[in-house]
């Protein structure tokens, strides 16, 4: 029906120009039942305009717009088939690029001047955003997958904080504080997603407040890498601006996203360096750092075992310090509570301080209930190769319920206390620790004698 499409058009009009959406072209068609998708249809005579195929077909694309800008190719390949040739391929994101011209490695600042452009067909004597090349540079200077080749006067920014825009894609809801997988052109790291400034009512493009993301929720929030990135507005650079998120223990897409800038934080606080290294600390105590993550159900045992550990090492004269959950929850973390949300800062803030420790050279000894693998594994990559020892205090549910030392099930069970663990919240247990204690089967002494062989042969 014409007037229902004038209708929707109209409507639709009023909304893009609040958006910024200053042309577009609007088709009645039906996939299903093929109108207006190849040919003109029949019911609808009052429509004079082209079909779908043949509007893709004809429909200029604004290629000058990204051959415009400065040069930015993002390293997909080093190419190195023998010692006469090292060649980084990829595809041309903007610009264009001469042999000759100086360039810029990001994120490492190194400058160089291309050699060589090296295609199927040949050497090139020009490249043009949106072709797929091969550079060799003048000299030998690091560059890997990941890195950006950039015009040398105009090189992108690179940071590790930003605000970005969020179209959340998976049934879990957004767990602020988790860590992702953030992949970017072909940049892959570490990122964590605080929690949304905002959440956007697509139909009114109204401004709510939100405390996490949900499916197919639209937002904006703050963004954290583990080490800067090379990135571009995704207003200016599609390719250096958009990025996907990945689960990292399903390598499921969450989300996709855009970044706006970044924050200046990020530009303004650098790591300070020191003369006396973690190596240093750890030697003067005649140890080696470690941390023994006791992970476990409530009641499972954690804490008394973790103590009996603890004093065993003392004496051995080893340097130790015990982070336990409650404690913890009485200063650095009395403003968190047992959400899962809450649950994911409570593990983030513990894993920075147990990295600060290794780094003094102590061995520290944590006992937390830890449910989530995603962020034991995420305070097991903040430390060094080795240091990080996973001890699952393996106790069966009906076990821990039956000590329930400080009444906790009995009161989750009666509905008067909400996200527990084994009862209304999950509990995900280790898949291969490096230690696992079966609580049925040892005393807690038998365990700590054990746990601190594994530590100390």
């Amino acid at each position: 029906d014409q007037q229902k499409f004038d209708d929707i058009v109209a409507d639709y009009r009023a909304f893009a120009e609040s958006i910024g959406i200053a042309a577009f072209t609007a088709m009645p068609i039906s996939g299903f039942r093929g109108d207006n998708i190849t040919a003109p249809s029949p019911n609808t005579p009052w429509y004079t305009g082209p079909s779908f195929v043949e509007h893709l077909e004809r429909v200029e694309i604004d290629a000058e717009r990204d051959r415009a800008r400065p040069f930015r190719l993002p390293v997909q390949w080093v190419n190195r088939p023998d010692l006469d040739f090292r060649g980084f391929a990829g595809l041309i994101a903007s610009g264009e690029i001469r042999p000759g011209d100086k360039v810029r490695v990001l994120p490492s600042g190194k400058t160089s001047s291309v050699a060589r452009i090296v295609s199927f067909g040949g050497d090139l004597d020009v490249a043009i955003a949106g072709q797929s090349v091969t550079l060799t540079l003048a000299d030998e200077i690091d560059c890997s997958r990941g890195d950006v080749i950039a015009a040398a006067d105009a090189p992108p920014q690179t940071a590790d904080q930003f605000e970005a825009t969020f179209v959340w894609m998976a049934d879990e809801a957004m767990l602020p504080g988790r860590s992702y997988w953030l992949k970017l052109g072909t940049q892959s790291v570490s990122a964590t997603v605080q929690a949304p400034k905002y959440q956007i009512a697509v139909n009114t493009m109204e401004r709510l407040a939100a405390k996490t993301f949900d499916l197919n929720a639209i937002g904006v929030a703050t963004l954290s890498t583990d080490r800067p990135i090379v990135f571009e507005p995704y207003a200016d650079n599609r390719t250096l601006g958009g990025f996907v998120l990945i689960d990292k223990l399903t390598n499921a897409t969450v989300a996709a996203g855009m970044l706006h800038f970044s924050l200046r934080r990020s530009q303004n606080v650098h790591w300070q360096p020191v003369d006396l290294d973690r190596e240093h600390h750890a030697a003067l105590k005649n140890q080696k750092a470690a941390v023994l993550w006791f992970t476990g159900l409530s009641g499972a045992g954690k804490s008394t075992i973790a103590n009996l550990v603890e004093k065993k090492l003392a004496r051995m004269n080893r340097h130790t310090f015990l982070l336990d959950g409650d404690n913890v929850r009485h200063g650095l973390n009395k403003d968190l509570g047992f959400t899962d949300a809450d649950r994911v800062e409570n593990i983030r803030r513990v894993g920075e301080v147990a990295k600060l420790m290794t780094d003094a050279g102590l061995i520290v000894i944590t006992a937390f209930i830890s449910p989530f693998r995603a962020e034991r594994e995420m305070v097991r990559r903040m430390m060094a190769p080795g240091e990080f020892i996973e001890v699952h205090i393996d106790t069966p549910l009906a076990d821990a319920e039956a000590r329930d030392v400080k009444g906790l099930y009995a009161k989750a069970r009666a509905g008067q206390l909400a996200n527990f663990t084994g009862i209304d919240s999950p509990y995900e247990a280790p898949d291969d620790p490096e230690i696992r204690i079966d609580t049925t089967g040892m005393t807690a002494e038998e365990a700590a004698d054990a746990i601190v062989e594994r530590l100390i042969p």
